[in-house]
C-alpha cells in the first residue's frame, strides 16, 4: 500500500500545484487536500476535506485517512490572502493552527513525515546581519512583528514536536520571497505597482524561488530520501545568486522613489493602514537591508538544486507580469548615465552601455 498524504492550505494556488504534482509520486496513494475554503481550482485525484486547522477535527481527519505524511502549507500572510485576511486572523490561523495540527500529528501514530513551510524571513533583516545566513546562524534582531515572528514561533514548536516524536522525520523548508503565478511572496504586490518607494541611500541584496521550484523542494521533502541524501531537518531553498532592488525595479520597469528612511517609515505605516501601498514593515524591513541565505545544505543534504536562478525567476515574473510604466533598456540606460555622471565619469554612448553593462 502507497502513501497517504496531507496537505493543509490546498485551496491557495501554491497548494493546488503542490497536490496535483505529489499524486503522480508512484509511491503515493492517496492525497489529501485540507483547507477552510473551497481550492481556486481542481484538485485532480485528490480529496478535498473543507476543515479548519484551528480546530480538533483535524485530528480526526488524520485518522480516519490514515495519513503517514503531512505536508503544512496553510500559512496566511505569505501572499494576497494573508494581506486580506487581516493581521489578527492570519496569526491565529499561522500559529494557533499550527499548534492544533502538530497536537494531533503527536497523537497520530501512523504520522511519519512532517514537512513544514517556512520562511527566510525567520533570519530577520537588520543592519550588522551576516553578508550570507546558513541554517545554523543565529539572527542578531529575530523579526519583532508579522508572517516572519509567526513563522520564528512555529519553529519553535515544530522542534518541541520533533522532541516528543523521534520517530516522524520533521523537515523545516525556509523559503526565499517566492515569485510566479502563485504570487505567495508579499513581494510580488509590491513588485506588481508602478511606483516603488526606496530607502534612500540603500540597495539591498534579495533572492527569489520560482513558484516550480518551490513545488520540487516540497515535493522532495514528502518523498522516501534517494541515496545519500536526508529528508528531516532545516534548509533554505532559494535560487541561486542575488539581485540590488535597484537591478529588480530595472528589470521591472517600475519607478523607484528614493525616500529617507525615517520618512518612509512613516508615510508606508499611513499607506498601509490606508489601503494605498502593499508595503509591511516587515517587507520595508527587507527592502532596506535585505537578505541572502546559503543553500549549500539543501544541494548537498536534501539533494535539492533549484532549476531557476533568482536572476531567471525575476525574469519569469517579469514576462508573467507584463510590462512596467518605463521600458526595461530606457529605464537601465538612464540609471547608467546618471550614475556615471554623478561619479564623474564620461557617459558613454547607449550601444556601448548596452554591451558593458550585466543587466
Amino acid at each position: 500500500m502507497g502513501k497517504v498524504v496531507l496537505v493543509t492550505g490546498a485551496a491557495r494556488e501554491l497548494g493546488v500545484r503542490f497536490v496535483r504534482r505529489v499524486q503522480r509520486e508512484p509511491d503515493v496513494d492517496r492525497v489529501v487536500a485540507v483547507d477552510a475554503v473551497e481550492p481556486v481550482r481542481g484538485l485532480g485525484a485528490a480529496s478535498f476535506v473543507r476543515a479548519d486547522i484551528r480546530q480538533p477535527s483535524i485530528g480526526t481527519v488524520l485518522a480516519e485517512h490514515a495519513v503517514d505524511t503531512v505536508v503544512h502549507l496553510d500559512a496566511q500572510g505569505a501572499g494576497p490572502e494573508g494581506r486580506a485576511a487581516g493581521r489578527a486572523f492570519a496569526k491565529e490561523i499561522n500559529v494557533i493552527g499550527a499548534m492544533q495540527l502538530l497536537g494531533a500529528c503527536q497523537k497520530a501514530p501512523a504520522v511519519r513525515r512532517l514537512v513544514i513551510k517556512s520562511t527566510t524571513g525567520v533570519y530577520g533583516s537588520a543592519p550588522r546581519d551576516p553578508t550570507v545566513f546558513d541554517e545554523q546562524t543565529v539572527p542578531g534582531a529575530l523579526p519583532a512583528s508579522g508572517f516572519a515572528k509567526d513563522a520564528v514561533e512555529v519553529e519553535g514548536y515544530v522542534r518541541g514536536f520533533a522532541r516528543r516524536r523521534p520517530d516522524v522525520a520533521v523537515t523545516v523548508l525556509r523559503f526565499a520571497q517566492i515569485l510566479g503565478p502563485a504570487r505567495e511572496s508579499p513581494l510580488a504586490a509590491c513588485f506588481a505597482q508602478p511606483v516603488l518607494p526606496t530607502a534612500l541611500g540603500h540597495d539591498p541584496r534579495l533572492q527569489f524561488v520560482h513558484d516550480d521550484d518551490a513545488v520540487e523542494a516540497l515535493r522532495l521533502a514528502a518523498g522516501e530520501p534517494r541515496a545519500g541524501t536526508v529528508k528531516a531537518g532545516t534548509f533554505n531553498i532559494a535560487g541561486a545568486g542575488v539581485l540590488l532592488l535597484s537591478q529588480c525595479a530595472r528589470r521591472l520597469g517600475l519607478l523607484t522613489v528614493p525616500v529617507p528612511l525615517p520618512a518612509l517609515r512613516w508615510g508606508g505605516g499611513v499607506l498601509r493602514r490606508a489601503g494605498a501601498l502593499e508595503l509591511s514593515a516587515e517587507q520595508l524591513r527587507l527592502l532596506t537591508h535585505g537578505r541572502v541565505v546559503s543553500t549549500v545544505r539543501a544541494r548537498e543534504v536534501l539533494g535539492f538544486t533549484p532549476r531557476r536562478s533568482t536572476q531567471e525567476t525575476l525574469a519569469a515574473f517579469a514576462r508573467e507580469r507584463g510590462a512596467g510604466p518605463l521600458p526595461p533598456g530606457l529605464l537601465g540606460g538612464a540609471v547608467d548615465r546618471a550614475a556615471a555622471v554623478l561619479a564623474g565619469a564620461r557617459v558613454r554612448p547607449p550601444h556601448r552601455q548596452e554591451a558593458e553593462r550585466n543587466d
